[in-house]
């Protein structure tokens, strides 16, 4: 079933005390303080946009810093991870390091959900140790450091497993989202057995293997998509996980592709994909294909029971769409206001009122972080900020804007002062909440 839902001929403007800094593009709306958070001489950016990026008390900011730009990490390319204080003149705290990261995505550093008292808190982030891709949690009150024997994806809302998938052969297949440094042992497989996403317990280490690549792979394909590759000639590949509000499911994307035989990193880089958007409960049983049209690409859980993601659908075509796991409904979000594809949230504390979103660099080379809300069907502008033409492919900085714990701030990663890529924090209370 296809259910229409915007509003038409909703649009409102807002007024607020306007900060505009000079990189960024002029325009004819006023637009919310923005400052940076970091500065250099280093570069630094943050994890990805759908993790726990800001603590407890919105004091601390999370992210990644690193002395070069511009090129592909090599395996002895070390970054350090730490914290952002925003009431002590941005100081820089540093956590620790690691040499498992990219550009897009960092080491996966996030805060661990789950903690009720500031002492409480842990941060998660993915390391490479003795030839192994790992991840360590830190105690921010003990200062003491725990291995798990896997590299984590992402986190259970009540902070006690996560997901982990293959980073090896995500490095092969998806240039910019693995990690350097360890070769994949099926590298010559379209579709293993062996691995794929696993569960693992993030006290004890405990993991287990609940989707494997050759099962997806052979999972019956929709007869009426006309998919652009065909998965029996391809190298098939999972991405983009995220687990459900109440835990109980998991959303993950088989992807595939017809990448030429040792075709090196930028050949690979330049091959298209299809996708498949599917869901499954916490154990990996009950796989369910959420979107069978191949152009699956960002998305969020808006509740434990729909996903909100841009997608293709044959009612509006490429645009955002809320699915309901489990069902063939489908509704259409935004289609006059969010026409192009961005790294989509809801803002905390909104009822899913408001969503957090950006675009890629338009023809100016302008990025264009707004928030959308839904019951009025209107788009506000938070930033229009300039990308320069270095910024591309695999490096490229995406704004990934992410949202702290009471909603009334976003962060962001951009490259608009010209001084690398930096952290800015922008306030966007008084669109939420004008009064």
């Amino acid at each position: 079933m296809f259910r229409r839902s915007f509003c038409l001929g909703a649009a409102a403007s807002f007024a607020a005390t306007a900060l505009r800094i000079p990189a960024q593009a002029s325009g004819a709306q006023d637009l919310p303080p923005i400052r940076a958070i970091t500065r250099g001489p280093k570069f630094h950016w943050r994890g990805y946009y759908d993790k726990e990026l800001f603590d407890l008390s919105d004091r601390y900011v999370l992210a990644n810093e690193v002395d070069f730009e511009g090129r592909t990490p090599e395996p002895e390319d070390q970054i350090q991870v730490g914290m952002v204080d925003l009431q002590d003149g941005d100081k820089w705290i540093e956590l620790g390091t690691t040499k498992a990261w990219n550009w897009q995505q960092g080491c996966m550093l996030q805060w661990i959900p789950g903690a009720t008292q500031a002492d409480q808190q842990e941060v998660l982030w993915n390391d490479r140790v003795d030839g192994k891709y790992i991840a360590k949690i830190l105690s921010l009150k003990t200062r003491e450091v725990r291995i798990l024997p896997m590299p984590i994806y992402c986190v259970s809302p009540d902070g006690t497993w996560g997901l982990s998938v293959d980073f090896r052969r995500l490095n092969d297949c998806r240039p910019g989202y693995g990690y350097a440094g360890v070769k994949d042992p099926f590298a010559q497989q379209k579709a293993p057995r062996e691995t794929g996403i696993w569960r693992v317990d993030l006290r004890t280490g405990d993991h287990k293997l609940l989707v494997n690549y050759e099962q997806i792979s052979e999972q019956p394909y929709q007869a009426d998509v006309k998919l652009q590759y065909a998965p029996e000639k391809s190298k098939h590949w999972f991405n983009h996980l995220l687990i459900a509000p109440d835990g109980k499911r998991f959303l993950f994307l088989h992807r595939w592709r017809e990448a030429p035989a040792g075709a090196d990193r930028s050949v690979i880089a330049r091959t298209g994909f299809s996708t498949r958007m599917w869901t499954a409960d916490a154990d990996g049983t009950n796989l369910f294909v959420v979107d069978p049209y191949g152009k699956t690409s960002h998305f969020v859980w808006r509740d434990s029971h729909s996903i909100c993601a841009w997608a293709w659908h044959p009612s509006y075509r490429d645009r955002f769409y809320v699915y309901h796991d489990q069902t063939r409904d489908v509704e259409a979000v935004g289609v006059e206001q969010m026409t192009v594809n961005g790294h989509n949230t809801y803002l905390p504390r909104t009822d899913n009122d408001w969503i957090l979103n950006d675009t890629y660099p338009d023809k100016g080379r302008i990025q264009h972080p707004y928030l959308y809300q839904v019951s009025k069907d209107r788009k506000v502008p938070i930033a229009h900020l300039l990308s320069p033409d270095r910024y591309t492919g695999e490096w490229r900085c995406d704004n990934h804007p992410s949202a702290s714990r009471s909603g009334r701030q976003v962060v962001v990663d951009s490259t608009h002062e010209g001084k690398g890529r930096q952290v800015y924090l922008i306030d966007v209370s008084r669109i939420i909440d004008p009064q």
